[in-house]
């Protein structure tokens, strides 16, 4: 979408995912991909917008799409923003805090499902998920937002 018109370029592609966290674990929420390119690798909820959505909008209905509801999200945090050198992928990452951990029902897309803590996560990650969370700068955000997590 380019910020002059609010117009989705044909070939540009919006993607959000959602770090979904559980306030009374401090655990996260992964799916395990079934097939193609990333089949294996554990990742975020989350996928391609279509053309009409903002991001919420596509983040609200991908979670949705990949466990079958919407969970209680009682604070989004935007957490970081990947934008492709030619400025044709764009990726949102939101860190979502849920009060408690819940049972996805998962999509064809996903094969498992899990509730992690951050500092044992299953392997192999998603290479972009990997690569997120060794960036200190995310870490230094994630670590505070699980300090304050119990006023948010």
């Amino acid at each position: 979408m380019t910020e002059e018109t609010g117009v989705y370029n044909s070939k540009q592609i919006t993607c959000s995912g959602a770090i979904i966290c559980a306030k009374e674990t401090r655990r996260v929420l992964l799916l395990q991909k079934t097939s193609g390119k990333h089949k294996g690798t554990w990742g975020l909820v989350g996928g391609t917008h279509k053309s009409d959505e903002n991001k919420l909008q596509g983040l609200h209905r991908e979670i949705e799409e990949e466990i079958s509801f919407i969970p209680d999200l009682t604070k989004i945090i935007p957490l970081e923003k990947f934008v492709s050198n030619d400025s044709l992928f764009n990726f949102s990452t939101y860190f979502c805090v849920v009060q408690n951990e819940f049972i996805p029902i998962l999509s064809q897309e996903h094969s498992a499902w899990g509730w992690f803590d951050l500092n044992s996560l299953p392997k192999p990650l998603h290479r972009a998920l990997e690569l997120s969370l060794k960036n200190k700068i995310i870490q230094t955000k994630i670590s505070t937002i699980i300090e304050i997590i119990d006023a948010l």
